[in-house]
């Protein structure tokens, strides 16, 4: 039994998305729902519970490797999620005060900044991560945070910009919280992306449990196969990612990052 050409189309963008989750701990959202949109003919009230699913889900299994790994830092993404819910709310409202075009613009704006930050932390002399100078620490003794009420700020705070930034934007996950733990903490890249998976399919359950109890209806087969392929790409970038540098991931986030703001910034003009 062959698949049509929109379905194929969906198994190529769910592996994308997998693979781009998998190594950097982005989200996928913010290249999910516009592929939908133009490959599948989708809305955007269509397309974003079925990214959201799919992205989630992987998300789930990512973070399952993560904490088999232990890598992840459950109770950061816990206190993560949970500082980010209210900011989500005053982010969509912001939003809904500006512009499409200004927008796209100020989001560009700061995944250059993050970028910019990012390449400099690869250039410095000192980028020991546990040599690092970071404002909450994790102890190179038990892979922990060192909770102390700053370290609880802290990771409160990335969680709540991450939360502002997603309803501000559309998006957020780990284009915000991946830049800002490896800026204000000393985990290392892998410990970031991990740990960005788990707060991604926390917050991303959430939205499609909030999307289904709202009556948004989900075309079954297409979403079946598109969470599978992402899954699919998920589970191999992850494989590929703990054989990469940390150097090398956090160079290929940087890499999506611009290429991300370059396209905000064409579509906003456009």
């Amino acid at each position: 039994m062959f698949i049509s050409a929109a379905e194929f189309l969906v198994v190529l963008i769910g592996a994308l998305v997998g693979l781009i989750m998998g190594l950097t701990g982005a989200g996928g959202g913010i290249l999910a729902v516009p592929a939908l949109v133009y490959t599948q003919g989708f809305s955007m009230q269509q397309a974003m519970p079925m990214a959201l699913l799919a992205v989630s889900s992987a998300a789930m299994i990512g973070a399952i490797e993560g904490l088999v790994r232990k890598l992840v830092r459950y109770r950061a993404a816990i206190l993560m999620a949970v500082a980010g819910s209210l900011p989500t709310l005053l982010g969509v409202q912001v939003a809904q005060r500006m512009s499409q075009q200004w927008l796209m613009l100020v989001f560009a704006a700061i995944l250059a900044v993050v970028a910019v930050r990012l390449i400099m932390q690869l250039r410095s002399p000192d980028c020991d991560d546990d040599k690092r100078a970071a404002m909450a620490r994790i102890n190179s003794s038990t892979g922990r945070f060192d909770w102390t009420f700053k370290t609880g700020a802290v990771i409160a705070g990335i969680g709540a910009m991450s939360g502002f930034m997603t309803g501000l934007l559309g998006v957020g996950g780990g284009f915000v919280i991946v830049p800002m733990l490896r800026h204000y903490t000393n985990a290392s890249m892998h410990v970031a992306v991990a740990t960005s998976l788990l707060v991604v399919s926390i917050v991303g359950s959430m939205g499609v449990g909030s999307a289904l109890l709202s009556g948004v209806h989900l075309p079954v087969m297409l979403s079946a196969m598109f969470v599978a392929t992402t899954i699919a790409g998920m589970l191999l970038a992850r494989r590929i990612a703990l054989r990469l540098p940390p150097q090398k991931v956090q160079m290929i986030f940087i890499v999506l990052l611009a290429c991300v703001a370059a396209s905000l910034v064409y579509r906003s003009f456009n």
